[in-house]
């Protein structure tokens, strides 16, 4: 299986790296990382939501669940757009396989693009979380 293709920039890519301004901006070792960060997190919301129901807690405040799953959903989608909210914002990436590979973006049309897609992963994922927390808190459990 192939890697997934994405639409050519037209912001000039960083020599060398894989570096696509708001596009990609990490490899492999850190989208593990996030894939692994996405399973915890909603391996939280889950367990945080076992607990609060076992406890017969309020159903409102079965919204805690939030907190992890949009965490989650953020961390899977940074793995899956190969983009991590975090770096974009920081303008910087990681090709490498540790933490010592990140390199400086420096252009400031790239850092604003990566800024952009870093916030359509918050929104996005937020979006995914709160639809299935609102179900669990509506659901009379």
């Amino acid at each position: 299986m192939s890697a997934p293709s994405y639409p050519e920039s037209p912001i000039a890519m960083v020599p060398g790296d894989g570096y696509r301004a708001g596009a990609c901006n990490i490899g492999p070792w850190e989208i593990r990382r996030r894939r692994a960060s996405a399973v915890l997190a909603l391996g939280a919301a889950v367990a945080l939501l076992v607990l609060l129901v076992s406890m017969d807690a309020p159903a409102w405040t079965r919204l805690l669940v939030l907190l992890p799953a949009w965490g989650g959903a953020v961390s899977w989608l940074q793995a899956r757009r190969r983009f991590c909210v975090a770096f974009g914002m920081a303008g910087i990436a990681n090709f490498a396989d540790d933490d010592r590979g990140r390199i400086q973006i420096d252009a400031a049309a790239q850092r604003e693009a990566d800024r952009r897609a870093a916030a359509a992963i918050l929104r996005d994922g937020f979006l995914l979380a709160i639809v299935p927390v609102l179900i669990v808190v509506l659901l009379p459990l």
